[in-house]
């Protein structure tokens, strides 16, 4: 196989040169397509950082074609077959679900860096099927599962590589199949993770004992991660291991909403000066709105972008109310936002099967309705590939002015949520909506405030990282009042599998 130089800039062409000599180390010539010996023996890391439309993952998406094309297995996270001696592995990896279906929704097979971190241990009659459906082993006979439900099983993996898709297509849930999770001990060997500027050092880390080959993409003009004074995992990078995308490749569409993103570049830039932008492209562009409120509708499924947290809990408080959510629930509908496990050090591995299920800090999920047993709820987790599942919830609703938030129901221990109808833009990184409103007095009070990060005020990131949520419209919102909905809340438009894969956290006494 050839670079496909014809379609790349100058910059990415550089970059898949580099890339390409860093994988022959690791025993892959994309170039040839071809498996090699792994000569290299030493670890490898790489950043490929450029803005937003730089090109970084139309680069990222070709690197796995190639290694693909050249014979590497990709590791999902959801079963790994036998291993052996002559196979070359990859995971495309991102820090959230919603990341990692961004990617999966433009063809790159990506799944989470926590479904990497644990693998799953299946039950060895199940096991069967799934070496089976890997090519590994020959047809199986299970107990209680028709010719007919194994031919849905292969048919469904044929179309898409998901072993618990396939076993769920073929009548089974997650509990009847995935025993528990334990963290991983083989090394992969090449690891591709995208949205690298929200890697904290700890998950560096893992990922390096992981991945002796690591190639980290990433947008530099983002937000650091908290607690790390304004630098990401990448800064630290000697120039040698750093390749730096400069052509702004969707451009070429005249996207208003990525122009005004570049536009922040501007050292001399104002804030006064950067609204009068939006007015100027609203004036000119539908996809980019001057709003004179927050729509209640769209917060229902894109929360509301925010700088200080007294913004996101009014929001918050006014969505609800909008809708005419009771106090002391829920309404199937509303948005949450996952604020971690809650569970003692003895149930580690329930802990573990909710963050493998995608419920890790900063999920999003939908609340779907009560459990069968009180304090558990249904959920559809966004961006997960199997998005329904039931758990013990401790639901956290905090008031304004007050220090201890109102819990309207809760188990005992499980996972803990936020609401969700606005977040800060902090937690936004690393995901995308269709519609975006950003509620621009909040940002006028971070210019007010003068404060840098990394040597560009905070208000141009938080700008930046905010309007590049945006996938097709942007509405900055200028005022601080909420549109009533026109319909009630509703659970309608969630897609949900053909036979919902259910892992209930049971409680222990």
């Amino acid at each position: 196989m050839n670079a496909p130089s014809l379609t790349f800039s100058e910059d990415q062409a550089e970059a898949w040169d580099r890339i390409a000599d860093l994988l022959r180390g690791a025993g892959v010539d994309v170039d040839a397509g071809a498996l090699i010996p792994d000569v290299s023996g030493a670890a490898s890391v790489l950043a490929v950082v450029g803005k937003a439309g730089s090109g970084k993952t139309m680069l990222l998406a070709r690197l796995v074609d190639g290694l693909v094309e050249a014979g590497v297995e990709i590791v999902s996270g959801d079963y790994e077959g036998r291993r052996r001696r002559e196979r070359r592995t990859l995971a495309v990896l991102a820090p959230t679900n919603k990341a990692a279906s961004v990617l999966r929704n433009r063809g790159v097979p990506a799944t989470t860096i926590h479904r990497i971190l644990y693998t799953p241990v299946y039950d060895p009659e199940y096991e069967k099927i799934a070496e089976w459906l890997a090519g590994n082993g020959d047809r199986p006979e299970i107990e209680g599962l028709t010719e007919a439900a194994l031919d849905r099983a292969q048919a469904f993996y044929d179309a898409v590589k998901s072993v618990p898709g396939a076993l769920a297509s073929a009548g089974l849930r997650g509990s009847d199949f995935i025993r528990g999770w334990k963290r991983r001990e083989d090394p992969l060997d090449i690891g591709f993770v995208d949205e690298s500027s929200m890697l904290d050092d700890k998950q560096f880390e893992d990922l390096k004992e992981i991945f002796p080959t690591l190639v980290l993409f990433g947008d530099p003009a983002q937000l650091a991660p908290v607690g790390q004074s304004g630098e990401m995992v990448f800064d630290r990078f000697t120039p040698a291991r750093k390749l730096e995308l400069h052509r702004i490749h969707r451009q070429a569409e005249d996207n208003p909403i990525l122009d005004l993103a570049h536009a922040l570049a501007d050292p001399a830039l104002e804030f006064s000066d950067f609204e009068q932008m939006i007015r100027e492209a609203a004036a000119r562009d539908d996809r980019v709105v001057m709003a004179e409120r927050v729509e209640a509708e769209l917060m229902a499924r894109s929360p509301v972008l925010v700088w200080r947290n007294a913004t996101r809990i009014r929001l918050i408080h006014a969505f609800r109310a909008a809708y005419g959510a009771p106090a002391d629930a829920l309404l199937p509908g509303e948005p949450l936002i996952c604020d971690g496990i809650e569970l003692p050090l003895k149930h580690r591995k329930k802990r573990i099967d909710l963050e493998a299920r995608g419920l890790i800090k900063g999920a999003q999920v939908i609340y779907l309705g009560p459990g069968k047993k009180p304090g558990f709820s249904r959920l559809h987790v966004i961006g997960a590939e199997d998005p329904r599942v039931s758990a013990a919830s401790i639901v956290k609703i905090e008031m304004p002015d007050e220090e201890e938030p109102f819990i309207p129901f809760a188990a005992r221990m499980g996972a803990a949520f936020l609401h969700g109808a606005a977040v800060t833009i902090h937690k936004a990184q690393g995901s995308q909506w269709e519609n975006v409103q950003v509620f621009a007095p909040d940002l006028w009070a971070a210019s007010r405030t003068g404060r840098n990060e990394a040597g560009v005020a905070l208000w141009k990131r938080l700008a930046y990282v905010a309007i590049t949520r945006a996938e097709h419209r942007l509405f900055w919102v200028v005022r601080n009042r909420l549109g009533r909905p026109a319909a009630a809340l509703t659970v309608e438009d969630l897609k949900a599998p053909a036979a919902p894969l259910e892992l209930a956290a049971q409680e222990d006494g």
